[in-house]
């Protein structure tokens, strides 16, 4: 996410911090590179003019001139003006506190992701303790209606019925007063999208909120477009008014014009970001966060959210249990891989972590990660249940058998034994530390 980006801005920031000294005229060259770094990654023209402008007042400021650590200031005012432009300090939280049904209406052009955008909202407010209906109004495009309700059995959400023949208007109507009459609490609309912008769609996307006066317009932008996506959502918002934005693509290889331009350009504040195909690859936006990605610093608390959502308290006395016994054994091992599955691609972990995000740049090229932990749940897959309890009965057939089983070799299975001995008796050692150790 932002690679080319980070990496420039990386480079900018190496020289800045190796100034023992900072003068107007080299805060002046650092800040053209820094203009043309972020004209490179698609950011608006006139954004760029006025971020580059407000870091250059602040930056020629005595505090910065005068400090001890001058290009680490300049690096500081940069990161703060970055969460500024993205609407940092703001509350972009959906506007729920009203009576129910709270109509959600979600907007965009074809192939942002607007409907699985559904899915994945609808999920999530669902986690918030809310019974979400999802609607789909999406006469035009073909398969959209099914795509939906394929949506919707897998994460076991309500789909509204309706078919091509209706109306959006009728079908968004009906839906609302279906969701009062079966206590849902929160209606997601999927409405129609174009390839570009057309006044047939815009009208009808008025009847629509007109008719229905949604609590919530959100313009799902497809993160990869660039600043198109940004025009694309200055037309929407001058046409229906939204009130946030919803970026998907983030785990793809974005340039980073549209998330940093915007807010800055429609004025409305980010409220979720896509980072994956899977349903439940949508985060609050936090800018503060995100440029802390940007700018490789890590982003810990979004980690730290996404381990207490995922892992399993009851599986975590279970295990902690087992390492005060010493029997911690390959099915133990294979449960911790699949928890840590669920955080999300090792590379977008790593991404979070200060420092690892250079470490993974430095491993490109060697086996992807999430190959070598699929190859290792088909070993322990193969393997019986008498042999994940007690490994030290696997011998020569049985590894044989074993690696036949998983598709791997004799060596790669003598590879994982070796590796799980090691993480074995590396529990052993911090039991005996004690609670400090597990810290």
């Amino acid at each position: 996410m932002f690679q080319n980006l980070s990496d420039k801005l990386e480079l900018v920031f190496k020289k800045l911090r190796g100034q023992g000294v900072m003068t107007e005229d080299n805060i002046k060259d650092a800040l053209r590179e820094v203009r043309l770094v972020l004209l490179e990654a698609d950011v608006n023209f006139k954004v760029v003019k006025d971020f580059v402008e407000r870091v250059r007042q602040r930056a020629v400021g005595t505090e910065v001139l005068k400090s001890l650590s001058p290009g680490q200031q300049v690096v500081k005012i940069v990161h703060d003006e970055l969460v500024a432009l993205m609407g940092g300090g703001e509350d972009n939280s959906l506007n729920l506190a009203v009576k129910p049904p709270v109509p959600i209406m979600m907007v965009g052009l074809q192939g942002a992701g607007k409907t699985t955008s559904c899915g994945k909202l609808a999920r999530f407010l669902r986690s918030g303790k809310r019974r979400p209906l999802l609607v789909p109004a999406d006469v035009y495009r073909p398969a959209a209606i099914d795509q939906l309700k394929t949506l919707g059995a897998q994460l076991n959400i309500e789909v509204f019925g309706s078919n091509p023949s209706q109306d959006p208007v009728d079908i968004c109507s009906a839906a609302l007063r279906y969701a009062e009459l079966n206590g849902l609490d929160t209606v997601i609309l999927d409405t129609a999208g174009r390839h570009q912008i057309d006044d047939f769609l815009m009208n009808e996307l008025v009847r629509i909120r007109d008719v229905v006066q949604p609590q919530e317009i959100l313009f799902v932008a497809d993160a990869m477009t660039g600043q198109e996506a940004v025009n694309v959502a200055s037309g929407f918002n001058d046409r229906l008014g939204i009130t946030g934005v919803i970026l998907t693509k983030l785990d793809g290889d974005a340039k980073g014009g549209a998330a940093l331009s915007i807010k800055a350009v429609t004025g409305k504040p980010v409220k979720f970001v896509g980072l994956g195909e899977k349903l439940d690859a949508l985060e609050v936006f936090h800018a503060d966060r995100l440029v802390s990605r940007i700018l490789g610093i890590g982003d810990v608390l979004t980690l730290v959210e996404k381990a207490h959502s995922v892992v399993d308290e009851g599986e975590a006395k279970r295990l902690q249990e087992k390492l005060k016994k010493n029997k911690f054994d390959l099915e133990d091992f294979r449960s911790q891989l699949q928890q840590v599955k669920k955080l999300g691609s090792l590379d977008s972990i790593m991404g979070m972590i200060p420092g690892m995000g250079k470490v993974m740049k430095q491993m490109e090229g060697m086996a992807p990660p999430e190959k070598e932990m699929k190859r290792i749940e088909a070993i322990i897959n193969s393997m019986t249940m008498k042999e994940r309890a007690n490994h030290t009965i696997i011998n020569g057939s049985r590894r044989l058998r074993i690696a036949k089983g998983s598709g791997t070799s004799v060596q790669e299975v003598n590879q994982l034994l070796k590796r799980f001995v090691d993480a074995q008796r590396m529990m052993q050692q911090l039991q005996k530390m004690g609670p400090m150790g597990l810290m």
